[in-house]
Parts: C-alpha cells; sequence; structure tokens
C-alpha cells in the first residue's frame, strides 16, 4: 500500500528531515551566536526584540530555581543567549530571537538555506498531488518561512500553506499534533507527519497521524526506530 494512502495533508519537520543536521547546527546556529552581540546591541529599543528579551528573563529566572547555573542575565543578555544556544535549547523566546538575526542575514545574502535535493520536486509532486503542505519545527514561524524563502533551489515558501511552531505546543507531546489537525481542518488519520526523531513520530502517532521516519544522511540512529516506516528520501512519496 502506499504510503501516502488516504493522505490529505503532510507535515514535515525541518532538521534531519528537509534539511542536513549539520547546516541548522554548525551554519544558522553559528550565525545566531555570532552576530547576537551586536543584534541586540543594534536593536535594543525593538518592541519585539524586547518581547523576546523578557521572554528570555522568566526562561533565565526558571534556570536559576531550577540549579541549572545560568550565567547572569542582568549583566549580558547575549551570554545568557549563547548560553541556551550551546545547549540546543528549544524554547520560545530563543527562537524567535534567532529568527529575528537568520533575518538579517538571509536579507544581506550572507546565509543561503540548504535542503535535500529531492525536497523542491516531492514539494511541486504534491501540490500537483492537491496535498497540503504544512512544516511543524521548534524554530519560529519566521525562521521557517525564511529558511524556505532562500534556499539554494529557489523560494519554496508557494508550496507550504501553514507553518507551526513551539507557540501550538512541544514536539514530543500528543496534544500539539491534535491542535494542528485541528487548524488544518484534516482528520489526523488524513495527516503524514515526517520527521528523525521517534519521540516526535510516538506523539504525533498517539494523536492519529501517520508517522514516517526520515533516515537521513547525519541523522542520529533511533532508538525502536524500526516500529514505523521510513525513507531516506522523499522520492518515494
Amino acid at each position: 500500500m502506499s504510503l501516502l494512502h488516504d493522505v490529505r495533508g503532510i507535515l514535515l519537520d525541518i532538521e534531519g528531515t528537509t534539511t542536513p543536521i549539520a547546516f541548522v547546527h554548525d551554519v544558522l546556529f553559528g550565525y545566531a551566536r555570532d552576530h547576537v552581540r551586536e543584534f541586540l546591541a543594534a536593536n535594543a529599543a525593538n518592541e519585539e526584540v524586547r518581547a523576546d528579551i523578557a521572554l528570555l528573563r522568566d526562561e533565565h529566572a526558571v534556570d536559576v530555581r531550577e540549579g541549572r547555573n545560568p550565567p547572569p542575565f542582568a549583566d549580558e543578555v547575549a551570554t545568557y543567549v549563547e548560553w541556551l544556544i550551546a545547549r540546543d535549547r528549544k524554547s520560545t523566546g530563543l527562537k524567535s530571537l534567532q529568527g529575528k538575526i537568520w533575518r538579517q542575514g538571509y536579507l544581506d545574502g550572507s546565509l543561503k538555506s540548504q535542503v535535500f535535493a529531492d525536497v523542491a520536486p516531492a514539494f511541486e509532486r504534491w501540490r500537483e498531488q492537491g496535498l497540503s503542505i504544512s512544516i511543524f519545527s521548534s524554530g519560529s514561524v519566521l525562521a521557517q518561512q525564511l529558511l524556505f524563502a532562500h534556499t539554494e533551489a529557489g523560494d519554496l515558501t508557494t508550496f507550504i500553506d501553514n507553518y507551526f511552531d513551539t507557540t501550538v505546543g512541544k514536539k514530543g507531546e500528543a496534544e500539539s499534533y491534535r491542535r494542528i489537525a485541528e487548524a488544518l481542518n484534516l482528520p489526523p488519520a488524513h495527516i503524514l507527519f515526517i520527521s528523525d526523531i521517534v519521540t516526535e513520530l510516538d506523539a504525533a502517532n498517539e494523536a492519529g497521524m501517520k508517522p514516517l521516519l526520515s533516515l537521513r544522511p547525519g541523522n542520529a540512529p533511533q532508538p525502536n526506530g524500526d516500529q514505523y516506516p521510513s525513507i531516506h528520501t522523499f522520492d518515494p512519496l
């Protein structure tokens, strides 16, 4: 039976699914880390940036309270941001701020995003088949839109119908996927979710979606990954 049997919508993770993990960790995270200080200095009065800083201040208080020994916040916000980046923290404040820093890089041409070679043809094929295409990533919606707008394969945002980030919930919780299905106005059973992380597939499966494991070059081995169908490329879809 086809992996797309009864599927009306495809929900995609980014890192390790559409995009190499190395690009996210080495290029994007590195760019944000290298430019956070100058960005904060230049945008200290920006209301959206100030809102991100407020979220980060709250997160810092939790880190202190729970004994994680973060660097002082009041002295240097950037040092705390660098500390979070090093830990790949999936926090809304950090991801929102990173998205704004990346926007600067994409707009001035110093950043160009990578997607696997089969992604653009798959997007075209799925659109021709009448399937909706959505993204669910821990990166902010802005960061997602920027990534797909500035790929080496061109602007792919014309194929993408919806973007979801951690404001809808954590990627390892079934309720997040129920909310996404409701937002897409589709029964979960008609949504195929593709990710390289088994715990995310577990959550989507619990919500009633069809899980599919992405086995891309550079992806970490997944415990119990053989419980789900898997692909190495979007070509079979």
